[in-house]
């Protein structure tokens, strides 16, 4: 009777320690990793305005009318960034022709508006835009 009782007790007493034990020793080894490495630089507050604002336009329709290198039904972006050097008069100004619209500086076909674009964003697409060469 006394080989039933002790069995399930060791065992049961087993499995608790292999189950609690050896934590210490994986919290000593992480401690010991990060103190080790140099810490990893922090560019959560640095964006790449190429990306972001190449990104802003995949989520919009220009892909329809305008291409990085080739005209389309719009200009290229490439020939806008040959026509407007970036600074920041030029960046508003193109900001205010994504969010308005217009027609005459490259033909008869007008440009659509896109009124719902916020001026920070339609400016972030200019920046990416006057960037292809």
């Amino acid at each position: 009777m006394k080989k039933q009782i002790w069995m399930p007790a060791c065992l049961s007493m087993a499995l608790f320690v292999a189950a609690c034990g050896g934590g210490e020793e994986k919290k000593t080894e992480e401690k010991a990793a990060e103190t080790t490495t140099a810490p990893a630089a922090d560019n959560s507050m640095v964006q790449d305005v190429k990306g972001k604002g190449k990104e802003l336009m995949a989520m919009q329709d220009c892909a329809t009318c305008h291409k990085e290198t080739e005209k389309v039904i719009g200009p290229s972006f490439k020939d806008i960034a040959a026509k407007y050097p970036e600074n920041d008069e030029n960046v508003a100004t193109l900001a205010d022709k994504i969010i308005k619209g217009g027609s005459g500086n490259w033909g008869e076909v007008p440009m659509a508006p896109h009124a719902g674009i916020p001026v920070d964003d339609a400016k972030e697409m200019v920046r990416y835009i006057l960037s292809v060469k």
